[in-house]
């Protein structure tokens, strides 16, 4: 994926329509739409709704209307911009080549700016995105409090007496939904410097995260094992904090842009051939750090020389001399690809080819693969009802596989289908790439 966001005088004027500021959507790309419809089949929102306003071609149609000074900001406009995904299979189907991700995340800016949200989802994302998500000790500081809940009894307890469905029968369920806080974090499991047992072939930084540093340490400690039993030499920064691509995909630039910033600076203190990623999501954001930061004179060359560097762990190990694992793994496996993989990384082949590579495993394929699972940074909160639909079509296609593993390169995607899989009563375990390879390694702990 590679997309300009319009943040310079230079290039346009500072206002079209009811936007103004930075950030305005780029009327460029607002106009290749050739309103084709080749969008429509692979948009989840027109699938649930059958709205020509809840598919890609109708929400670029509502933002060239504002451009052009023909619609205001209407409430319409900001409920469809927040309807979708931006799972962008639209751009993977486009034959015009539309930035659809960068318009839609531009309108949310502008959005963001405005100040026009809904007060509770706005009140939502201020407190988990702006403050929570992006400073690393006040993340530290919840999970902790949320780990004394989960793990105390104090949880199981408010599920036995429904106390939850007092104030609403949906909040027992998005309980369900909350990330489990792990015993260790990564940052205690896992030094800031690993060698590998032999000669370090290669050296790599790794993102730990903000949420997979809390709640998926176990994913993190996979993929770095993988890693060294690769021939790496794997940096994992203290000082990193979250990557800002929640953040950025809501509309709130300025926060994703400093938090950008202070990661460029961390990891740029080492010469590393590749900064390996196990989340689709922060990898594909991070991918594009010098598109956001380009109109930064201190930032915009740093960024895009730590933009390239970027590989999804499937990546990264498909393009060096990967060690094909010796004993055989016979399980029946599919795989789920993320939409920040599939369609903003346009990464679908290579985890294929390496699970394919492992001795006695039945990979067969999984119906709609590409197809959004629901969870979408924090729209399975946000949009509850909705989630759950895409996730029962997504649940029932990992029916019909019959696997009994289904992998997975995204956390969100991996505690979306986990819940998936209990709600739908369906026997199978949903895990991380890295984590099988480890299993097929024999690894162990």
């Amino acid at each position: 994926m590679s997309f300009e966001i319009s943040s310079n005088t230079a290039q346009q004027p500072r206002k079209l329509g009811s936007f103004a500021g930075v950030d305005i959507p780029n009327y460029d790309f607002i106009t290749n739409c050739m309103h084709c419809g080749l969008c429509l089949p692979t948009c989840p929102t027109y699938a649930l709704t059958g709205l020509e306003r809840s598919s890609p071609r109708g929400r670029i149609r509502l933002i060239k209307s504002i451009a052009d000074g023909g619609l205001e900001m209407t409430q319409t406009f900001i409920d469809e911009m927040n309807f979708c995904l931006d799972c962008q299979a639209c751009e993977t189907a486009c034959p015009a080549g539309v930035k659809y991700g960068a318009l839609v995340e531009a309108a949310r800016a502008q959005i963001f700016q405005k100040r026009v949200l809904p007060v509770k989802e706005r009140f939502l994302k201020w407190v988990l995105l702006k403050n929570i998500l992006s400073s690393k000790w006040k993340l530290k500081t919840t999970a902790a409090l949320l780990r004394v809940y989960q793990r105390w009894g104090i949880e199981a307890l408010i599920s036995k007496f429904g106390i939850l469905k007092i104030f609403s029968s949906k909040l027992n369920d998005l309980q369900s939904l909350a990330p489990r806080i792990d015993v260790h974090y990564s940052e205690e499991i896992i030094p800031e410097i690993l060698a590998p047992k032999g000669e370090a072939k290669y050296r790599a930084g790794f993102l730990s995260g903000c949420l997979m540093n809390v709640a998926f340490a176990g994913i993190n400690k996979d993929t770095v094992d993988v890693l060294l039993h690769n021939g790496c030499e794997v940096i994992t920064p203290r000082e990193q904090e979250c990557c800002g691509s929640l953040q950025a995909h809501s509309g709130d630039f300025e926060t994703a842009r400093r938090l950008a910033r202070h990661n460029v600076d961390v990891f740029s203190q080492y010469e590393l051939g590749a900064i390996v990623m196990n989340s689709a999501g922060c990898g594909a954001f991070m991918k594009e750090y010098g598109h956001y930061l380009k109109d930064d004179p201190e930032y915009s060359e740093k960024a895009r020389i730590l933009s390239s560097k970027i590989k999804d762990v499937s990546e990264f190990l498909a393009n060096i001399e990967f060690k094909i694992p010796t004993e055989k793994f016979n399980k029946r496996v599919a795989y789920h690809d993320a939409c920040h993989l599939a369609h903003a990384q346009k990464i679908t082949a290579e985890p294929r080819k390496l699970l394919g590579m492992i001795p006695g495993i039945d990979l067969v394929e999984l119906p709609e693969a590409n197809w959004c699972c629901g969870s979408a940074g924090i729209y399975n909160v946000v949009h509850y009802d909705d989630s759950m639909k895409l996730l029962d079509r997504k649940m029932e296609n990992v029916r019909t596989t019959g696997a009994e593993i289904i992998v997975a390169n995204n956390p969100g995607c991996l505690g979306q289908m986990q819940y998936g899989a209990k709600k739908f009563g369906i026997d199978v375990e949903i895990i991380h790439f890295a984590t099988l390879l480890k299993r097929a390694y024999r690894l162990g702990n």
